[in-house]
């Protein structure tokens, strides 16, 4: 197996074995384990930076455990890509996965009372990993629909789906093995030229950007609650697109944190991936005009050629208090307003 094989294949075991057990009994010993000394992480808001095991058992992993005493990861897509830091750093050996947390729903998480019953709260993370453990980490928890699942409505209905976001038609994302020799990714030129295409919108029509050149016509496109899932480019542009591109018009792409490929599979993630001004109304909130930024993460998978499926997840609490909107600031009683 070559170097570059070994080094994958180290940083999928370190991450396959070691993410649950982090959840498990012994979560300090397998933090003190898995995690540098220095170990950066950063968590959607309200959880934002915290900095070696204690801060990440404090602050993320312990307040997820005491909320789901028995919660378990349920893993959709999973991979690793190295990546050469270019842009803004982070360069080095990354493993992605995005799926859910699953547990019942005991006590209060970050604001968001209990329901009593099962829940899921979607994940997306991304973890560089160096000598066996992870020196930093990024992750996305869709929090406004775990508040959903609440029964609490933070933003308006999604003008997409709101559902259990799935995993990949065709079960194939989960590639725990670094096979020696592999071809360089598939999906990987296809996403930077689709993202290519993106910046050549001119302003008036979205057919300007020509992602029929990039998608299957039934493509899947699975975004945070609050905007949802459609299927479709005209889906896709409906939901999403048209209302983004309202809102942010001066919208601009980068400073990715990490960005690689496996097999079919591709992903990014940028700390923050846009930069904007928020000129139009968004998911409820007019526009203030405020510079903006936007930490986001995508999965994508590749058939024949042409993107199949795309996972988004957007930190919208973090977006949103840009905005002057705090989406999960305790509700106030009727008596104090």
């Amino acid at each position: 197996m070559s170097t570059t094989s070994l080094s994958l294949q180290s940083a999928k075991d370190t991450a396959w074995l070691g993410l649950p057990a982090l959840l498990g009994p012994s979560s300090a010993q397998e933090a003190a384990r898995l995690l540098s000394p220095d170990s950066q992480w950063v968590v959607s808001h309200p959880v934002n930076e915290l900095i070696g095991a204690q801060q990440v058992l404090g602050g993320f992993l312990n307040p997820l455990r005491v909320a789901m005493p028995d919660v378990e990861r349920r893993t959709d897509v999973f991979f690793a890509g190295h990546w050469d830091g270019r842009i803004d750093g982070g360069a080095g050996t990354w493993v992605t996965c995005t799926g859910h947390y699953l547990g019942k729903f005991l006590a209060p998480l970050w604001g968001i009372p209990p329901v009593g019953e099962p829940a899921w709260l979607r994940f997306g993370e991304f973890y560089r990993i160096e000598g066996g453990r992870i020196v930093e980490a990024r992750i996305l928890l869709d929090l406004i629909d775990l508040a959903r699942q609440a029964g609490q409505h933070l933003l308006p209905p999604s003008s997409g789906l709101e559902l259990l976001v799935p995993g990949p038609q065709n079960a194939t994302g989960i590639l725990k093995q670094a096979a020696d020799g592999r071809a360089p990714s598939t999906c990987l030129p296809l996403v930077e030229a689709m993202i290519g295409g993106l910046g050549r919108y001119n302003q008036k029509d979205l057919h300007s950007m020509g992602m029929e050149q990039y998608w299957q016509p039934d493509m899947m496109w699975y975004g945070p609650c609050g905007i949802g899932t459609s299927r479709g480019i005209d889906g896709f542009q409906r939901h999403h697109q048209r209302p983004f591109l309202v809102a942010f018009p001066d919208r601009k792409g980068g400073h990715h944190r990490a960005r690689f490929g496996e097999g079919d599979y591709a992903a990014s993630t940028g700390w923050p991936s846009v930069r904007a001004t928020h000129a139009g109304p968004y998911l409820g909130t007019p526009a203030t005009d405020r510079p903006i930024t936007m930490r986001v993460m995508d999965w994508w998978r590749q058939k024949d050629g042409l993107l199949a499926e795309n996972w988004v997840l957007i930190d919208l609490p973090h977006l949103f208090l840009q905005m002057g909107v705090d989406l999960l600031a305790p509700p106030v009683a009727e008596g104090h307003r």
